[in-house]
Formats: C-alpha cells, sequence, structure tokens
C-alpha cells in the first residue's frame, strides 16, 4: 500500500536578467511528464504491512516553447497551462533567487486579454527589502511582461493596476490550433492530470431492490465523472459497489425455498417483482418467529459457504442484476460489478492489521477506531462479531489502493452519508494509508449530492407514496419525446426507427442534463415539462442547437472533410474570435470539472457554447453559406459541432443529427 504520494519536482537552472532570452529558451525547452517509481508487490491481507510512500517524480524532456507539444505528443493540454509554461519561464528570469514560485494564470473576461499572469503582486510581498530591482507590483508586472520567451501563441501583452500581465492570443494561432484539431481529433485536447488510474464507485444499489430515482443522481453523476477522467486519459475503473451480502440475504433465501421448493427451477418470471418479494419476505420475518430463527440460520449457512444456499444468493442477485441492466441500458451506463461480497475475505485480515497499528480499539462490547474531532467512534466490528459498512469500505479501500493500484478514489453517493465517509476517510489516514493534506495523491473523495424533488417540494414519490422506479421514469421521458415529435409531424416525415432513436436521445438525455446542470450537492426538483423544453439551458435546447448547426453544413453542399484538409480556418470578425476562443477552452474546463468534481462547470460551458455560436451565426456581417469566407466559417461551424457532440459523450448524451 501507499503513503502520501507526494509530487517532487526536479531543480531547474536559475538565471541573472542578464541572460539573453535566446539563451534561456534554448534551456527552458522542456516539460514535465509524470513518472512513477516502481512500487513493491502488494502483500496478502491477513498480512497487511504499512507500507513506505510511493512519490511521484518529475522528469523532463526537450520540447519547443513556441509550440509547448511536439507533433509526437499524444495531447497538447489546455491552453491556460501552456500560457503558464511561458510564465514559468518568465519568473524564473524576472526572480531567479525566487525558485518555488508557480505561475498563476486565469482566463479574463476579454477586456483587457485572454488571459491574466497575477504572481506581481504576490512577488514584490516575498522580494521587497531584498534588493530587488523593482519600485512596486507594476514594476514586478512589467519585468515578467518583458521577459516573456517569444511565442506564435501571442499576439500582444499589457500590464494593468498592480501588475496584472495581460495577454492577447494571436488570432493566427487560435485558427491553427482550431484547425489542427479538426484534423487530427479533438482527443488532441485533452487535458492532462496527474493521475493514471483512478476508481468511481457509483450507482450500487441493493440486491432484491428496485433501482429508483434516489440512484438516479448517482448513475448519472458517476458516470459523468469517469467519462471525463477516461477523456483525459486516466484508466478508470467504474465500480458498482452492490449490496449483495449481509443478513437480509437469510430471510430472502428461506423465502425462496418456501415459495419455491424447487428453487433452482424459480425464474424471474415465476418470482415477479423482486421488490414485492423483498417485501413479503420481511413481513414474514417480522410476524413469525419460526420463520426468523431459519433465516438468521440462513446467513451463518450462507456465510459458512454451504453450496445449497451460495446457490439459492447467486441465483437472487442474478435476478436483480437483469433488472439493474434495463437502467443502465436505457442510460448507455457501463460499470464493473465489485459488491460487498467481494471484498468480504479481505476484511479479517484489514481489521487485524488495524488492530496491530493500535487503531481499533474496544467499547461497549464492540471494535471500534476513535476519529478525532468525532463524538461517535467509527465501528469496524459490531458488538456481535458482525462486520458492516465500515469494515467493508476499510477493505476495498485496501483493495484498490494495493491491488488496483488507484491513485484516486471517488465515491459518488448522497450528501446524507458524508460524515461516514469523513470519518473513513480520516481512519485511513491515521493507517497511513492515505496522506494527511487533501493535495496530494493517493486521494479518496466523497461526491455528495442532494435530493430529488417533486413540484411539491418533497421527496420525490408516486402519488401512492412510492418511490418512483428508475426504469419507469425513463420510459416516460422517451415516451413524451417520441409524443412531442408526433405532434411536429414527424411521424409522416421520419422512419420509425428514427423517431424511436431520437426519441430516445432526447428523452433520456433530458432527464440527464436536467440532473447535471445543477451542482450536484443542491437539491433539484423534477419536472418533465421543463427538462423537455426546447427553450432554455435544456437538452433539448441543445441537442437542436447541434442538429441545426449539422444541417448548416449540409445545406452548403460542401464536403467537410475534404475542407478541413484543404480549406483555411480565419478569425477575422470579432464574433468569430469569441467563438474560437471559447472553443479553444473546453480542456480547460473538462479540467476545473475533473479536479472539483463538478459535472455542472460542462453543463454551463456547453449552453454558452451554444449561445456564442448563435451570436456569431445570426449576425449578417459573418454570414456563412454564400458568403466569400463560406470555408472558414463552415470550419468553424464544423468545430462548434465537434466540441459539442464531445461535451454530449462527456455528459452521456447521445447527439442527434436532423430536427
Amino acid at each position: 500500500m501507499v503513503r502520501a504520494g507526494e509530487r517532487k519536482r526536479k531543480k531547474g537552472f536559475f538565471f541573472s536578467g542578464a541572460v539573453c532570452r535566446q539563451h534561456l529558451l534554448h534551456l527552458y525547452t522542456s516539460i514535465t511528464s509524470l513518472i512513477f517509481v516502481s512500487r513493491r508487490p502488494s502483500p496478502p491481507p491477513t498480512d497487511l504491512l504499512r507500507l513506505t510512500s510511493r512519490r511521484l517524480v518529475w522528469a523532463t524532456k526537450a520540447q519547443s516553447l513556441t509550440t509547448m507539444a511536439t507533433e509526437q505528443d499524444e495531447c497538447i493540454g489546455t491552453v491556460k497551462g501552456q500560457i503558464a509554461k511561458l510564465f514559468e519561464v518568465s519568473l524564473k528570469v524576472t526572480v531567479p533567487n525566487e525558485p518555488d514560485v508557480e505561475p498563476l494564470v486565469a482566463a479574463c473576461n476579454g477586456k483587457f486579454g485572454d488571459y491574466q499572469c497575477n504572481n506581481a503582486m504576490g512577488l514584490w510581498s516575498k522580494i521587497k527589502g531584498k534588493g530587488a530591482p523593482f519600485r512596486g507590483p507594476p514594476a514586478v508586472g512589467e519585468a515578467i511582461k518583458n521577459n516573456l520567451p517569444t511565442s506564435e501563441m501571442i499576439e500582444s501583452c499589457s500590464v494593468a493596476g498592480p501588475g496584472f500581465v495581460n495577454v492577447v492570443l494571436s488570432k493566427d494561432w487560435m485558427a491553427k490550433s482550431i484547425q489542427k484539431m479538426l484534423v487530427e481529433g479533438i482527443d488532441k485536447w485533452a487535458p492532462l492530470p496527474p493521475v493514471k488510474t483512478a476508481v468511481v464507485d457509483f450507482s450500487s444499489p441493493n440486491i432484491a431492490k428496485e433501482m429508483h430515482v434516489g440512484h438516479l443522481r448517482s448513475t448519472i453523476i458517476g458516470d459523468t465523472l469517469a467519462r471525463m477522467l477516461e477523456f483525459s486519459k486516466v484508466k478508470v475503473l467504474r465500480r458498482n459497489h452492490v449490496g449483495d451480502w449481509g443478513t437480509q440475504f437469510g430471510m430472502l433465501i428461506e423465502f425462496l425455498f418456501e415459495k419455491f421448493p424447487n428453487f433452482e427451477d424459480a425464474t424471474e418470471t415465476a418470482i415477479g417483482d423482486l421488490q414485492a418479494f423483498y417485501k413479503a419476505s420481511k413481513q414474514r420475518f417480522d410476524a413469525d418467529p419460526a420463520f426468523k430463527e431459519r433465516a438468521q440460520q440462513a446467513v451463518v449457512r450462507l456465510q459458512g459457504g454451504e453450496d445449497k444456499y451460495r446457490r439459492a444468493w447467486a441465483q437472487i442477485c442474478e435476478i436483480s442484476r437483469n433488472e439493474f441492466h434495463k437502467v443502465y441500458q436505457r442510460l448507455g451506463v457501463h460499470l464493473e460489478e465489485k459488491g460487498e461480497s467481494f471484498y468480504n475475505p479481505y476484511i479479517p485480515g484489514v481489521i487485524e492489521t488495524l488492530t496491530k497499528q493500535g487503531l481499533v480499539e474496544e467499547s461497549q462490547g464492540a471494535r471500534v477506531i476513535f476519529i478525532e474531532g468525532v463524538n461517535i467512534p467509527l465501528i469496524v466490528v459490531k458488538s456481535d462479531g458482525g462486520f458492516n459498512y465500515a469494515s467493508t469500505d476499510l477493505s476495498a479501500l485496501w483493495y484498490r489502493l494495493n491491488e488496483e493500484k488507484a491513485e484516486w478514489i471517488i465515491y459518488v453517493t448522497d450528501v446524507g452519508q458524508q460524515q461516514h465517509f469523513d470519518m473513513f476517510f480520516k481512519a485511513a489516514k491515521r493507517a497511513g494509508w492515505l496522506p494527511h493534506g487533501d493535495s496530494s495523491y493517493p486521494r479518496a473523495s466523497h461526491v455528495g449530492f442532494g435530493l430529488v424533488l417533486g413540484e411539491d417540494g418533497k421527496r420525490f414519490r408516486t402519488r401512492n407514496t412510492e418511490v418512483v422506479r428508475l426504469v419507469d421514469l425513463l420510459d416516460e421521458a422517451k415516451n413524451r419525446s417520441k409524443a412531442a415529435l408526433i405532434e411536429r409531424g414527424k411521424g409522416e416525415e421520419w422512419t420509425e426507427e428514427e423517431i424511436e432513436s431520437t426519441a430516445e436521445a432526447v428523452g433520456y438525455g433530458a432527464v440527464k442534463y436536467a440532473d447535471l446542470k445543477n451542482n450536484r450537492l443542491t437539491n433539484y426538483t423534477f419536472n418533465f415539462d421543463q427538462m423537455l423544453n426546447d427553450k432554455g439551458n435544456t437538452a433539448v435546447y441543445l441537442l437542436y442547437a447541434h442538429a441545426r448547426i449539422c444541417s448548416i453544413i449540409r445545406r452548403s453542399g460542401k464536403d467537410i472533410e475534404e475542407l478541413k484538409n484543404k480549406g483555411t480556418l480565419v478569425l477575422g470578425h470579432k464574433d468569430e474570435r469569441d467563438l474560437g476562443l471559447h472553443l479553444l477552452q473546453f480542456a480547460e474546463v473538462v479540467e476545473e470539472a475533473c479536479t472539483n468534481l463538478l459535472p455542472n462547470v460542462l453543463c454551463d460551458y456547453l449552453y454558452n457554447l451554444s449561445e456564442i455560436f448563435s451570436k456569431f451565426y445570426s449576425n449578417p456581417e459573418c454570414k456563412v453559406i454564400g458568403s466569400d469566407m463560406e470555408t472558414s466559417r463552415l470550419l468553424l461551424c464544423e468545430a462548434t459541432a465537434v466540441v459539442m457532440r464531445k461535451c454530449f459523450n462527456l455528459l452521456g448524451i447521445t447527439p442527434i443529427y436532423k430536427i
């Protein structure tokens, strides 16, 4: 197992301001890339060792600062990151005696520039009184500007206020970068996070219970986080931590034996509604002492590995999986199941090792870990000797760190479980499994989310107070979408297959986007009419916007693939440049959404992109078809469509190409 994963920077050379810029550029033609030192083999769970730290070390390789990427590089990263590299060089020259200064670069609102470096004020507070040749932050800013290496990215620089260095990007460089993306593919724009492997633990329904609207947010949010990390070249282990182990299986198995003496012949059709089956077994368990005793014995036999009980358990699990699959199929979500039962064999060894470390203590008959600042302990072994969520979660974390070599483990559950995860993470830090800081790797993060509410402001339920089945919810969205298409006359124009596929894309996409566009920590109101509206910030509006762009390209009659290779993109008009800049900022938006685990950041970007495109296209000065700039503007339309499609892909939404 790894302890704190601390990143270590390789020292650079420091120069006085007298060194010529060409010499500096030659010596600083490098960028950093992460490599990992070798890991030693994982120990068995019964002999868990406290392992030494894994450190992330920086290596360097030669690369031109004028392009910030070679043709061999898989990704170029974000524009902000490329600008930051230029300022990193300048800062080394400007303040050679301050070696650990990181460039502070942010996007601007466009009034003074496209990007801004904000290091001057902070630097001045460090260097004043040390004989530095500056008379305040503005002078520091001027020096930073003047020491920037020449780059085709930059059209101009200026200094404003207390040393803010504003950068205006070159329109030619912007146009070339967008056209290069069209030729080489948008994957070249993927951000470059500092991890190679991540676990995203999401959805995680309970066996023998229906997936309901409460599972909707975990499934949708988790899938989007996984997609964004996968786009960023991270190996993502999509884990479905289903509740497939525990005392409830005793009553389910006994009830199965009772209803179906030849239980292996009991099919999904014969059992019927698994949720009703669960409720009936629970009622029997509560009302019949003899049944309750048999159920308790069944748990012992199941956990003891008795074949008959294991086969009955596996059959119940399989029926549940078939139900879950109906939901995942509609949502286009892929997971690998590793439920509670998978980690059960690891629990004794993990608890034993934590005990040897002095973390586990006796308290009122239970075995617990006390957490500093929390007035209740984390119970890892119940007073009856049984295990619980904490013991399973600790074992799962151990497995993910040691066996799966994950550097970032992300848990997507409702905010009501925040305290459990806080305590569980602190216990892992006490054990030395995770670093104490929140900025180092390996890292564990809880992605909490709020409730889905009905229009009455209460938890979303059916009229008979039952929790809404997720399959029914998704089917209703599709059916409403289909009805809207037929009402618009598409039933006569399109094939039945086109109607069905569009209804699915719009209906399911509307449900997803209505969830994802909100900050996940807030509750949101589920309203079909709002989410299926074709105006405003909805999936329907955005899907239709994409289809209109595709229609523009089709109506031109031009071969867009040929234009990508033979045409030239130009950003001559302000609206063209605004659209181009927004397109180029796609990678840093994905990076921000990943870093903060907030899918709504990407939704905001997508909606703003559609609005900026509309402004460009509706401007008479930016006429597309039939204008002298038709080729260039068709390429800009195609670039917008490509970025929109990637946004849809990351949000798990299927694009449509005609309306």
